[in-house]
């Protein structure tokens, strides 16, 4: 009988993709915006409606109430602006023109960002249509309905939290991360031909690409956590995540500088090892703590229950603690073997250097210390958002 447990498994997964999510409950709030539109609603069709609601329901219900506000904001604007040159001019081409930047430029003034072209295609709808006034009322209540089913929708079915997904990115750049540094420790004691360390340095480059990626994940994590009635500590997990992200976009900056190290190191060394067969293996030895030491790390900034990190604390601190041991006695060999040939010592110096920013970075008391100067520092944010409305709750 044929195993059905893993295409179930990646069906489940792939439902519960932002994509999925989004596509279903924008068509559901769309759906029911058109429906209640037909009911208040004078005009025959009103498409504003489940275009505003298709526009406003986002992924995330901070971003659904932002949106929302905005969106609406422009197509009031705009209607209004329409109004006020129906009653002064008809529509020609100058006119048009000319609404075109009135609106553009009223979007600007009342900020409503990414939808300040929303404000000069109201106003050109609007002003299409022979009898302005009624059409002009009717699309600014299509809005507001369209608006109102979309953040009522957010609200009666809040959205997910996408921490997990933000999570299993963090733990997919660490795993590329950790796969190179073992790539590297692999060919310290060899002859190591030009073309293979810079395609070394180049898949250290492509690592930019992924932080963008893990970026992006997080972002929306850090919104789906923002006014989340279901998340108690969402400030934390913001924190926790994006600090981890920071480290771990440095480390692969460090990385990548670590590769460009050994390519200048393999261009000077053409026709013998990059290091000889002791310092190779110390070195080696080395970095293949850190690789496990970053696989640790983002295992520990992506662990939510207080026993599994309390766990995953502990493995990290052994994992450093046995690459400091590495590092000790990687220098001493080092430095032998650079009295004894100077060649490039510039450059094989500079490789424990960046191995030491990678491990100093993931330090548990560097890291604590990071924690709760960021939480500190969105404490201060949030007490200085809103003054007048913090004076009033306090009288």
């Amino acid at each position: 009988m044929p195993d059905v447990k893993e295409p179930v498994a990646e069906l489940t997964k792939r439902s519960r993709h932002p994509t999925v999510v989004q596509a279903i409950r924008s068509t559901a709030a769309a759906t029911i915006s058109y429906a209640v539109a037909l009911q208040l609603s004078s005009e025959p069709v009103p498409l504003t409606a489940p275009l505003t609601a298709l526009l406003v329901v986002q992924v995330t219900l901070y971003a659904t109430l932002t949106t929302g506000i905005r969106r609406v904001n422009a197509v009031v604007s705009g209607v209004l602006i329409a109004i006020a040159f129906s009653s002064l001019v008809g529509l020609s081409w100058w006119s048009l023109g000319l609404i075109i930047l009135a609106s553009l430029a009223a979007g600007h003034l009342v900020k409503v960002r990414e939808f300040t072209a929303e404000v000069a295609i109201s106003a050109m709808l609007v002003l299409g249509v022979t009898r302005v006034a009624n059409t002009a009322w009717d699309r600014v209540l299509e809005t507001l309905i369209g608006a109102i089913v979309g953040l009522l929708f957010n609200f009666l079915f809040a959205p997910p939290v996408w921490v997990q997904t933000a999570s299993e990115h963090i733990e997919g750049l660490a795993c590329r991360l950790r796969e190179l540094l073992l790539h590297i420790s692999g060919g310290l004691g060899e002859h190591t031909p030009v073309d293979r360390a810079a395609a070394r340095l180049h898949e250290a480059r492509r690592l930019d690409n992924d932080v963008a990626r893990v970026d992006a994940a997080l972002r929306q994590a850090e919104d789906s956590l923002r006014l989340n009635p279901r998340v108690k500590e969402g400030l934390l997990h913001r924190v926790v995540l994006r600090t981890g992200l920071d480290t771990l976009e440095i480390c692969t900056v460090v990385v990548r500088v670590l590769t460009r190290t050994l390519t200048d190191l393999a261009k000077h060394r053409r026709d013998e090892p990059l290091f000889e067969p002791e310092v190779a293996d110390a070195l080696a030895e080395l970095i293949e703590h850190v690789a496990d030491a970053v696989e640790s790390f983002a295992v520990l900034v992506t662990t939510q229950v207080s026993a599994d990190a309390q766990q995953a604390e502990t493995r990290l601190t052994e994992v450093l603690d046995a690459a400091a041991d590495s590092r000790e006695r990687a220098a001493r060999l080092l430095g032998e073997a650079v009295q004894a040939d100077p060649r490039q010592w510039h450059l094989r110096g500079a490789l424990l250097s960046e191995i030491d920013r990678m491990l100093d970075e993931m330090d548990m008391e560097h890291r604590t210390t990071r924690l709760m100067e960021e939480l500190d520092r969105n404490a201060r944010e949030d007490r200085g958002r809103f003054p007048r409305l913090r004076k009033l709750v306090r009288l």
